[in-house]
């Protein structure tokens, strides 16, 4: 006769092992898909009573995450989506590296200062070893801690010739990002803001800025190396120009700050002989996005200033509770270090040569993308990026000779095509290529012309292939419309 097979629940031991859940209290198996959490909803508003085995919390928060977009067609994003695994690697090793300890992470301090040298190189300060700044956990902090530098000198100057400072006013065009409205909010300054529109290249003229100004002005925020909505280039040289000749006229120097986030990157490597920086005495600040051009993952930023004259002493706190004394001038405080040593990890490795090649590959296949749009003749270019300088100028080079933008194509779809197709909008495009994992934005164009509806599309890290694939996707997707 056959003997039955004995089971494992036979055995007492293993019995009140495997059965006896709530006393052992852990997972049966530690397989995510074993877990309680396979048929129960995972906690979302209060923190659990129990715990759980590492592998099946990590698999079932990978699968929430993984249903989100492809980084690699997020097409409206200007933060970096990709570093090579020899820096991820290296930055790993710094997550627990509190930045805001100098005491104890002398050599991060190290880095960090030379960050700044290497920026303040770039940006050509006179003397890159008295320029100052810090790295912040992106351009918005940036911008906040250039406005109040703004500020502070404005309202002392005004203190010592005993006037009013009760009424500070900022000037930027109307195209501007939002965080340069948060300053002015969060700091309680008058916004002063410039309207925009096609004939000013939907961004800021200064010809209209000047007439803003008055002595309350404590400073012109310019987002020279690209705006938000279409990425042109800002004249900071001929807003420099315009205010010379205004403190002849008045007596009143108005400093700039440039707010170089998308930009600050570009123009070095792309149009070196473009004026908008250090060199120009006007300009005081500058803030850059290391996340963004710098081509390191969200969390850094950068704000120089030319000199120490131009940071106000009583901004920058001393405090010596982290065991040494140490000074600080960051709205944040604790963060990890890694995003720094990404971004000197960049410096290194890529020097001018990488950052240029990679740049100009940008560059060339936005206009591209551009000039394949443009040729269907369903489309109005609204950007830069594909036009010459000299428009005479018939070479087929897609390096030389354009002009100075970012790597982006704003375009909206022509009026003659959705009148006869009022169901073909830009929204609709938008939606249809989101459907289909592509993220193309669609959004109004800055007060006075924010009946305009209008597609970007930002090329960062890309190759040939990819913008193909995406024009054959877009090309398709319009149609079916």
């Amino acid at each position: 006769m056959k003997q039955k097979r004995q089971s494992i629940l036979d055995n007492d031991f293993y019995k009140d092992q495997i059965l006896d859940i709530d006393k052992n209290n852990t997972e049966i198996v530690s397989l995510a898909y074993g877990s309680r959490f396979a048929t129960e909803n995972l906690p979302k508003n209060v923190i659990p009573e129990k715990s759980s085995e590492p592998k099946v919390i990590s698999q079932l928060i990978e699968d929430q995450i993984k249903i989100e977009a492809n980084p690699s067609q997020n097409m409206a994003t200007f933060v970096s989506t990709w570093m090579e695994p020899e820096c991820e690697k290296l930055m790993s090793q710094a997550w627990s590296k509190n930045f805001a300890d100098q005491d104890c992470y002398p050599m991060i301090q190290n880095i960090h200062k030379r960050c700044i040298g290497m920026l303040g190189h770039l940006f050509h300060a006179p003397d890159d070893q008295c320029v100052i700044g810090t790295a912040t956990t992106g351009s918005s902090e940036a911008v906040m801690l250039g406005g109040l530098a703004l500020k502070w000198r404005w309202r002392k100057k005004r203190e010592e010739k005993g006037l009013d400072c009760s009424k500070p006013n900022i000037v930027f065009g109307s195209n501007a990002q939002v965080a340069l409205e948060k300053f002015a909010r969060y700091f309680d300054v008058e916004v002063r803001m410039v309207p925009v529109d096609e004939e000013t290249h939907f961004c800021l003229n200064p010809q209209r800025a000047i007439k803003y100004i008055d002595e309350n002005t404590i400073g012109i925020m310019v987002i020279i190396l690209g705006s938000t909505y279409t990425g042109h280039f800002e004249p900071v040289e001929e807003m420099c120009k315009i205010l010379d000749d205004y403190q002849r006229k008045t007596g009143i120097d108005i400093p700039i700050h440039v707010d170089a986030a998308s930009g600050g990157f570009i123009a070095p490597f792309a149009f070196p002989e473009l004026k908008w920086s250090f060199e120009l005495d006007r300009v005081h600040s500058i803030n850059v996005s290391g996340h963004k051009f710098g081509l390191v993952y969200p969390g850094i930023g950068w704000i120089l200033w030319k000199s120490q004259e131009f940071l106000p002493k009583d901004l920058i706190f001393r405090l010596n509770y982290l065991g040494s004394v140490e000074y600080t001038f960051t709205l944040n405080f604790s963060r990890t270090s890694t995003t720094v040593i990404g971004q000197y990890y960049n410096f290194l490795r890529l020097g001018y040569e990488g950052y240029t090649s990679i740049i100009n590959n940008c560059l060339i296949n936005a206009r591209r993308l551009a000039l394949a749009l443009e040729d269907l003749d369903y489309f109005n270019i609204l950007c830069d990026v594909n036009k010459k300088i000299n428009m005479d100028n018939n070479s087929n080079s897609l390096i030389k000779g354009f002009k100075p933008c970012l790597p982006v194509i704003a375009f909206e779809i022509k009026k003659k095509y959705k009148k006869n197709k009022p169901y073909v909008t830009e929204a609709n495009l938008s939606k249809l290529l989101k459907i289909h994992g592509w993220i193309v934005p669609c959004y109004d164009l800055p007060p006075n012309e924010q009946n305009r509806t209008i597609l970007r599309i930002v090329v960062s890290n890309t190759n040939d292939f990819f913008i193909k694939k995406f024009f054959l996707n877009f090309f398709f997707f319009f149609f079916f419309l």
